[in-house]
This record gives C-alpha cells, sequence and structure tokens, in this order.
C-alpha cells in the first residue's frame, strides 16, 4: 500500500494505526508536498517524515516539489478558507500523483494521512479519492482515526516521539491567513540576505532537527524545550552622508520607532558616538574588531561574513550597558562628519524558540 504522507505529525500516528489494521500490507511512503512553502519548510517537514518513517521501518520516496504547477493549479483561489476550494484543488493533486505513483510501483491500494489531519474533511478526501481510484483502477482507502481520541492520542505521540509539530497547514495562503488572524507576522518567509542565522527561523529549526538526528544516532540523550523570547527581524536600513549612502550595520534589535532620522553627533565615550536623539550609538569597525576579536576588513565584509546573532547581542550589551537595549547601535567604517541621515525599519515581536538540552 503507497500512503501519501503530509508531515511527520499526522504520519507517525497513521502508520502505526495502519500496521494494526494491514499486518501483511507492505507499507510505502511517499512524500509529495508542493504546496508547502516556503521551501526552507518542505525540506524541515521531509526531514522529520524521514526520521518517523526510520523510526517505523516504513520505506520513503520524495516525489516532485512542482511549486510553481502548484501555484498555477490554485490561481484564483487564494482567498478561500480553510477546507474551501484551493483545499480541494490541492489534496486532489496530491492524491492523484499517489495514485499515479502507487500504478507506478504496481501497489493494489493507496491512502494519504491528510485523513487523520484535523484541518482537513475526511468526506471531502473521501469523496475525492473513490473517485480518482476509480479512474485509476485502484483501491483507495478511506480510514477514520481521529475518532475515539484518536487526534489527542495522535498529539501524545508526537510529543513523546519529540517530532517536529508546525503550525500552519503548508501553504503560503494558510500561512498568511493565519498569521493576520493572530496579528502576528510571517517570518516564515524571511531570511536574511548575509546569511546568518536568526533565532527562531527555519533554518535554526532545520540545523536543529538535523542535530538531534546526530544525537540519536550516538545514543545520547537529550530533550526539546520551547521558550518565549523577543525576537527581531531587521528590513532595511541606510546610513547617509551628504545625502550619500556609505556602508553601515545595525547591530542585532535596533530599532527606531520613526524608521527616518537627520541627526548629529552629540557626544563620545570612551569609542562609542553619541547621536543628539533617538538613542543611537555610532562605532567605528575597528572597535568592533578590537572589541570582539574579529578582523573584519570593512562593512562589506562583515555584511556578508556577519557575526552570530549572540555575537551581536553581547556587543551591544557593552556598549549600551544593558541586556534589554532596543536602541540603534551602528557600525561604520569610520567616524569623520558631525551631521548624518539615517533610515532604520525594523520589527521586534514575542515569538517561541526551539532548544536542544543535552543531558
Amino acid at each position: 500500500m503507497l500512503v501519501h504522507i503530509c508531515c511527520s505529525v499526522d504520519s507517525h500516528f497513521f502508520l502505526q494505526k495502519l500496521k494494526k489494521i494491514y499486518p501483511n500490507e507492505k507499507l510505502i511512503g511517499f512524500f509529495y508536498d508542493p504546496n508547502i512553502h516556503p521551501y526552507s519548510e518542505y525540506r524541515l517537514r521531509l526531514l522529520d517524515v524521514q526520521r518517523s518513517c526510520d523510526m517505523l521501518g516504513v520505506e520513503l520516496i520524495e516525489g516532485e516539489y512542482n511549486f510553481r504547477g502548484w501555484m498555477e493549479a490554485v490561481k484564483g483561489y487564494e482567498n478561500e478558507p480553510e477546507k474551501g476550494k484551493r483545499c480541494s484543488i490541492c489534496f486532489t493533486d496530491r492524491v492523484e500523483e499517489s495514485i499515479k505513483k502507487a500504478k507506478e510501483l504496481k501497489q493494489s491500494k493507496v491512502t494519504t494521512t491528510l485523513l487523520t489531519s484535523p484541518k482537513k474533511s475526511i468526506k471531502q478526501l473521501s469523496e475525492v479519492g473513490n473517485k480518482l481510484a476509480r479512474k485509476y483502477g485502484i483501491e483507495f482507502v478511506s480510514v477514520d482515526f481521529r475518532k475515539n481520541g484518536g487526534t489527542q492520542e495522535q498529539f501524545a505521540l508526537a510529543k513523546k516521539d519529540k517530532l517536529y509539530h508546525q503550525d500552519y497547514c503548508g501553504c503560503i495562503y494558510a500561512l498568511r491567513a493565519q498569521r493576520e488572524d493572530q496579528r502576528k507576522i510571517p517570518d516564515e518567509l524571511f531570511v536574511n540576505l548575509s546569511g546568518q542565522l536568526q533565532p527562531g527561523s527555519i533554518q535554526q529549526k532545520i540545523k536543529l532537527y538535523k542535530k538531534r538526528i546526530d544525537l540519536e544516532k550516538n545514543n545520547q540523550q537529550y530533550e526539546i524545550t520551547k521558550n518565549g523570547f523577543l525576537n527581531y527581524r531587521l528590513l532595511r536600513s541606510y546610513f547617509c552622508i551628504d545625502k550619500k549612502v556609505i556602508p553601515s550595520y545595525p547591530i542585532f534589535y535596533s530599532y527606531m520607532k520613526r524608521k527616518k532620522a537627520k541627526l548629529k553627533i552629540q557626544t563620545k565615550i570612551k569609542e562609542v558616538y553619541k547621536a543628539n536623539r533617538e538613542n543611537i550609538s555610532i562605532v567605528e569597525l575597528s572597535y568592533f574588531n578590537e572589541i570582539m576579536q574579529t578582523n573584519y576588513k570593512n562593512i562589506k565584509d562583515m555584511i556578508y561574513n556577519p557575526p552570530t546573532v549572540e555575537e551581536e547581542i553581547e556587543f551591544r550589551n557593552m556598549i549600551t550597558n544593558t541586556f534589554y537595549s532596543l536602541s540603534p547601535v551602528i557600525v561604520v567604517e569610520s567616524i569623520d562628519f558631525e551631521s548624518f541621515e539615517i533610515y532604520l525599519e525594523s520589527i521586534y515581536y514575542q515569538d517561541v524558540i526551539e532548544n536542544l538540552v543535552i543531558f
């Protein structure tokens, strides 16, 4: 039997239930989910599905990531609600591709872990699955593992086996609608152009879950904990002298409510220059190198080979003498000016971050 898989939280529970009902069937997992966006989220979910299948002894096949084709298919249905027409188009595509793969592999049955997802309609899925199965001459297995406390059992199992628990179905439109309802930014879509690993980002989660797999291979005990924290993203910034933009580097947590200001250097305390407003601190790159024991040649070098966020926060604490400052701290190559113009657009917000605690 070919089992279309959407995510590890659904598949880990679903596959174990299927094994009990069909003890003589060889189950083959098929990860075909071109709806998942961004691609980094797709890789993260696939990573966790592979771990789950390895735990259960189930072969896993990865389908094509046909995101462009998926976007074309749902064009015009971007604003449909969950379980609406867009979802129907989406899972019809995934079920049909799964049936085609099952026929290619000479499997007599096919099913999907979407049946156990609380965000999907079992009736819709069954109708689509049975219709397509008749078309291709194959059996669609429709089961309801949600009833009698199945959903609670599913989530308990996911927690016990430390699965990655995503908080949106996968598509960009559902993500957008969900974040609007939550009054949160869709930071899943944010990637730092410098390559710096941002806290709470998908890239940070991929690193964590890969390390988790390495720990398990070495029989190392660990726990994944969650903590609330103040997250931050820099959106855009520039620094001007006499209307000419010069290279600059805002340190993590630099924030200005007004975004744009014309200012003057007011004081200098040791090697830190203070502006007359906005609580801005400006330092030369040479001072950053001295304090942090780095050897950046210029700001461009710093931008494309950035410090870690932790190093930037450490430097910020030294400059501001506090660990909770949001005042702008800007690094420039040299300070030979008295006035300047700054534009700084950034956001900070409450978030949750996962951490590995190794025993």
